[in-house]
């Protein structure tokens, strides 16, 4: 049933599968900008989907990032209130652990993905590792998961098109364009509750 190509848009043959899972991810991203405890079942339920069809795609980090997505979400569902998030910054030292840590597994795990033949790897690392910190101080309700979404959305953006995944790639650019809206709202609420 999965399978079943929906439709094709210049020699690109979308699923069921990769449609579903697009368009729940979206829902959920666009929950998460406005802070609603709401978006974690959308969460959960987009990422298990994703994540079927990143294995199928052998996007094996990527893969690994959705079974994350799914523990994470179930971890945001128990730990947001149920007014939803009340966004906060990280703090220098939390920041600078945050850079230090994400570079030094960046380097260590994409030899990792290539012994193991993944399609991508040093790209499919950066959004893997991104991903896990940037949905950490997501469910911490930092505002600065959504400058990280930024990043790891452009760079995942173009990993997913040079690798001609077309359609996953115009998710991704929209998922760039929504993390800008979860930043400026996030870090809007974030300086509200500061003053």
């Amino acid at each position: 049933m999965f399978d079943l190509i929906l439709f094709t848009a210049w020699s690109y043959q979308v699923s069921l599968l990769e449609f579903t899972a697009a368009v729940t991810s979206l829902i959920a991203v666009y929950l998460g900008t406005t802070g609603r405890k709401v978006m974690w079942p959308w969460w959960i339920v987009s990422s298990a989907l994703y994540a079927i069809w990143f294995l199928d795609a052998k996007y094996y980090a990527s893969f690994a990032t959705q079974l994350i997505f799914v523990a994470f979400g179930i971890w945001g569902l128990i730990a947001w209130k149920k007014t939803g998030a009340q966004p906060a910054p990280l703090s220098l030292k939390g920041r600078i652990v945050v850079i230090i840590a994400f570079a030094a597994c960046w380097l260590a795990f994409a030899p990792y993905l290539k012994s193991i033949g993944a399609v991508a790897i040093w790209s499919d690392t950066f959004g893997l590792l991104g991903s896990l910190i940037a949905q950490v101080i997501m469910v911490k309700e930092k505002w600065e998961n959504w400058a990280l979404w930024f990043a790891v959305d452009i760079v995942l953006t173009i990993q997913y098109f040079r690798g001609g995944a077309y359609f996953t790639s115009l998710v991704y650019l929209v998922f760039t364009a929504v993390a800008i809206l979860g930043w400026v709202r996030w870090y809007k609420n974030a300086t509200r509750t500061i003053r």
